[in-house]
């Protein structure tokens, strides 16, 4: 098998299921999915699509509650072991850069990573329609609120953990006012998270692999590699019974990420279980948020289970490559390189 490493942090603590003797794809899901149900605070019916990080002896999240009106906002969270969650019942509470009050209409979507000390979220927001909200926060009790990176319409906004020559680099989805029957990943670059260009296209939909024929959108953090940045992505196809998200992986190039190294066929986990096909929109798998350690090589990836739920699904990051280098299917509209 050829070998691969994580760049980055130790994470002893990561949660963690050995892979079942009979598996035979290279992720597996949580046993006791899904992790966080229904109904978990008193002001939320669902919480799902979330973001976690590590933070201190233990985990913070960042995550979308659809409250009980059905207007989704952003709840903040901690565990000791990222699987067992306490989650404020009351949504984060947004200021300005001079502390004033500044909460969006509506929140979701979240990412969340740790870049240079300073914990940033990105989500989806209101801006005359969907845009991207960002905001940051070094301690989790104030959370401020940045101004939106770009102008409407737009969704799936990530970041990476670190700068690529010398500026912030961000993926992103440029979508529609509704549910957006079309997608394909872009990048953007900025030298101070206020003003973006370089912009980019990164991968497009696959007229080959139905699982990701209608729109395809960055999922959790990118995982800084020595082969590359493992990014994990969902995909969707429309169906008779409507859209169908499942989610995989690529590797892009590590200087320039715009380039598509490997790209996977085939979906890594599609709608299955019971709470995958049923729920307040069935048939959704979305990737919002990985743990991942260097020493071992062990990724835990959360992912909202139908509109519904949040659930874990684990790999490792040979599990991942390997599997890449068997299944690699570039498309037309792929960037071979930066131009």
């Amino acid at each position: 098998m050829a070998s691969i490493n994580i760049i980055g942090s130790n994470l002893p603590n990561i949660p963690w299921q050995e892979k079942p003797a009979n598996a035979h794809e290279p992720m597996w899901r949580h046993a006791q999915n899904p992790i966080i149900g229904w109904n978990p605070t008193k002001t939320s019916g669902r919480i799902f699509n979330s973001g976690v990080v590590p933070y201190g002896d233990g985990f913070a999240g960042v995550f979308r509650g659809d409250r009980t009106c059905i207007f989704p906002q952003l709840f903040f969270g901690t565990s000791k072991d990222a699987i067992h969650w306490d989650i404020e019942d009351d949504y984060i509470k947004w200021v300005d850069e001079d502390g004033e009050p500044y909460q969006p209409r509506y929140a979701y979507d979240p990412r969340l990573l740790e870049l240079d000390g300073v914990y940033y979220i990105i989500w989806c927001t209101d801006f005359s329609g969907p845009a991207l909200g960002l905001g940051r926060t070094t301690d989790f009790k104030t959370f401020t609120r940045l101004d939106n990176p770009f102008f409407p319409f737009n969704r799936n906004g990530v970041l990476f953990p670190r700068k690529i020559g010398g500026n912030y680099v961000l993926l992103s989805r440029p979508s529609d006012n509704g549910h957006t029957p079309f997608g394909d990943i872009f990048i953007s670059e900025s030298p101070d998270l206020v003003y973006w260009g370089k912009h980019r296209k990164v991968m497009s939909v696959s007229g080959n692999s139905w699982w990701q024929s209608t729109k395809i959108g960055a999922g959790p953090i990118p995982i800084e590699t020595d082969k590359g940045w493992l990014l994990f992505y969902h995909g969707v196809v429309n169906t008779c019974n409507g859209f169908v998200y499942s989610f995989g992986a690529a590797l892009l190039d590590i200087d320039t990420p715009s380039k598509v190294l490997l790209r996977g066929d085939a979906p890594l986990i599609s709608p299955q279980m019971d709470y995958e096909t049923t729920g307040f929109v069935p048939n959704v798998c979305f990737p919002c948020a990985a743990l991942c350690d260097a020493a071992t090589g062990k990724i835990a990836v959360y992912y909202g289970a139908a509109d519904s739920t949040i659930a874990v699904a684990y790999t490792t990051a040979g599990e991942i490559y390997n599997w890449l280098l068997e299944n690699n299917e570039l498309v037309e509209g792929d960037a071979k390189e930066w131009k």
